[in-house]
């Protein structure tokens, strides 16, 4: 089963003579353990793309399948659980709760997605000492630098094992070396873990990561 696909699929923002047609009848799958690159400038459509791969946004037509399973076709209580079991996702800010220590953000996030307790520790725990922040668990978001953040947020992305994970300029704040610990961590977790990941950027430190590169420009994938 490939854990990503797009059919199709096009959106368009805004409404009457302001709507501009962002996504143009977008067609890309993504394999398990695939490291995808998706390139082009601001404007061209890469977090929208994301947005509508992850759920988040629907298409005016097109089908985008998760795991297997259709969204958009679904309740909304339907699209969300699957959702939240089959994608795990990575900003440019880590977005953590300040109240809520590394762990604490780790188990929410399991327990979102359904995890039992006793697993989402041990997924935490595990995640944790591959990131080498296991030392900084009861730590809280404020007390760690900008790449320790969000290394714990690729590991929050990543504690339910989503068959995909979508991160939007995930070193798009961080300093040369902490970028490119950040972009080892995606590429070595989604090999162990035999997730689909796509990675919106203009990094192009992160291409030697890559398995696949995608150029996106006007809204539509170039050849």
């Amino acid at each position: 089963m490939i854990p990503l696909v797009l059919d199709g699929v096009s959106k368009t923002r805004g409404q009457g003579p302001r709507a501009v047609k962002v996504l143009h009848e977008i067609s890309l799958s993504v394999n398990a353990g695939e490291f995808v690159l998706l390139e082009g400038p601001s404007g061209s459509g890469k977090t929208t793309l994301l947005a509508v791969a992850g759920g988040i946004l629907t298409p005016e037509s097109g089908k985008v399948f998760l795991d297997g399973h259709q969204l958009h076709g679904n309740s909304r209580g339907l699209d969300r659980r699957r959702r939240a079991k089959a994608v795990g996702l990575v900003f440019q800010r880590s977005n953590l709760l300040p109240q809520l220590s590394i762990r604490e953000n780790l188990l929410l996030m399991g327990r979102i997605a359904g995890l039992k307790v006793e697993e989402a520790c041990r997924e935490a725990e595990d995640l944790l000492r591959r990131l080498d922040l296991l030392k900084l668990k009861d730590r809280y978001p404020h007390e760690l630098s900008c790449g320790e953040e969000q290394r714990v947020a690729v590991a929050r992305a990543l504690i339910h094992r989503p068959p995909v994970v979508l991160a939007d300029e995930p070193t798009g704040n961080l300093d040369s070396r902490a970028g490119q610990i950040v972009a080892e961590s995606l590429a070595e977790l989604a090999k162990v873990r035999n997730s689909a990941v796509v990675v919106a950027t203009h990094d192009i430190r992160i291409a030697s990561f890559a398995s696949r590169r995608i150029k996106i420009e006007d809204g539509r994938i170039q050849p």
